[in-house]
């Protein structure tokens, strides 16, 4: 039989879902450890946004080769090769701290995450309904969000300075390969996959690739800029290490909440609405006079921004073939690694406002909320079922 793809009978959520827990909270943590810790490496500050583009540039590449890794292994396989290679990227950053080798590590490390969120994705994905993919990724994209804001808790207490946090996050990342690794059963079964042609791309719901477009360039700015942005309002790394938390915290509390909306209430309309509820978030923090009011607006700013993926993600696979999803998963991976390139260049470079990031963000939240709405009700117009677009 051709190991070219996978089918659903024995598709269990255990072991990319226990190896996922692990993944995220190193991610979590790392991705604000890498900005804080470049002083402490002789590193200019300036290095930051280029950190950020770099590491989105390299999933950007990785999208385009993840489907050919699967096939010619399994998803388990694929799970371990991709997190033993982003281990390999934090080694060399450790053996030789300098500007070129840090870009060139967190660019193979991006290829490497886009294969662990590839691969997950896609073997969660592989549901025989709609109802059980939105479930499905709900849970994924909790334990995402979860581990990542469990991961910016540790900068307190373990710090940013020196080897020792970063040889925290190359442990926790030697557990997260255990699971794909000693575990050979609940893999998808395999089946033959296909690829999407130019013409089925063309029919992918634009609102659901334009969806993970700015998804990455809100959450590109958010993961490479947020921790410094933070970090200068408050002057303080436990405060700095609270709000992240709390940011990505609540993109982890929405998703029930989005896996419900999303298989009755138009896809379209729900994004315009989070949008709209972001942009609510980012004039909080820009006005916020107590520290109550400020830690609010990043909850609800992060609600709002870790919403818009799996909303786009499910909307692109509604009407696709279980053969498929891994080549709409590379698709939308792909979009989303575009908006993650550019965001954390342009917002770092659009405005010489201290708050730069924050309007930024405000502001695409803003344009995105008007276009899905309009897409919402050019769906209602035109006699579509509002549910599904």
């Amino acid at each position: 039989m051709d190991k070219s793809a996978f089918k659903t009978s024995e598709n269990s959520t255990f072991t990319p879902v226990a190896g996922l827990a692990f993944f995220a909270i190193a991610s979590g943590f790392l991705m604000s450890l890498i900005p804080l810790s470049l002083t402490s490496f002789a590193m200019d500050t300036s290095l930051i946004a280029w950190l950020a583009s770099v590491f989105y540039l390299g999933i950007l590449v990785g999208t385009t080769c993840i489907q050919a890794v699967i096939i010619r292994s399994t998803h388990r396989c694929a799970l371990v090769m991709f997190l033993a290679l982003l281990i390999m990227t934090i080694v060399l950053m450790l053996l030789f701290p300098t500007p070129w080798v840090w870009l060139a590590a967190r660019f193979v490390a991006g290829i490497a995450v886009a294969g662990v969120f590839v691969v997950v994705e896609s073997w969660l994905l592989m549901a025989d309904s709609a109802k059980k993919r939105a479930k499905r990724l709900g849970l994924y994209m909790t334990l995402l969000y979860g581990g990542s804001a469990l991961g910016q808790l540790a900068i307190g207490p373990i710090g940013v300075n020196g080897l020792t946090p970063f040889m925290c996050v190359i442990g926790l990342l030697f557990i997260a390969i255990l699971p794909p690794l000693l575990i050979e059963k609940g893999q998808p079964e395999v089946i033959e996959h296909q690829k999407i042609s130019l013409r089925e791309a063309r029919k992918i719901s634009m609102p659901a690739i334009i969806g993970c477009l700015v998804s990455g360039m809100l959450l590109g700015p958010i993961y490479g800029l947020m921790p410094t942005y933070i970090h200068n309002q408050v002057a303080s790394t436990e405060q700095t290490a609270f709000l992240m938390a709390l940011t990505i915290l609540g993109g982890m509390l929405i998703q029930p909440l989005v896996s419900y909306l999303s298989i009755k209430v138009s896809k379209s309309l729900l994004m315009a609405l989070f949008c709209l509820l972001g942009t609510i978030g980012a004039l909080g923090i820009l006005n916020g006079q107590s520290m109550t009011l400020v830690s609010v607006s990043y909850f609800i700013l992060g609600a709002s921004c870790f919403a818009l993926y799996p909303i786009a993600i499910t909307l692109a696979c509604d009407a696709l073939s279980v053969e498929k999803i891994v080549a709409a998963t590379e698709l939308m991976l792909l979009s989303y690694s575009v908006g993650s390139v550019f965001g954390p260049l342009i917002a770092a470079h659009s405005s010489q406002s201290a708050h730069s990031l924050i309007l930024y963000l405000g502001f695409v939240l803003t344009t995105t909320s008007i276009y899905m709405l309009l897409k919402s009700l050019q769906r209602t117009h035109s006699g579509h079922t509002p549910a599904i677009g």
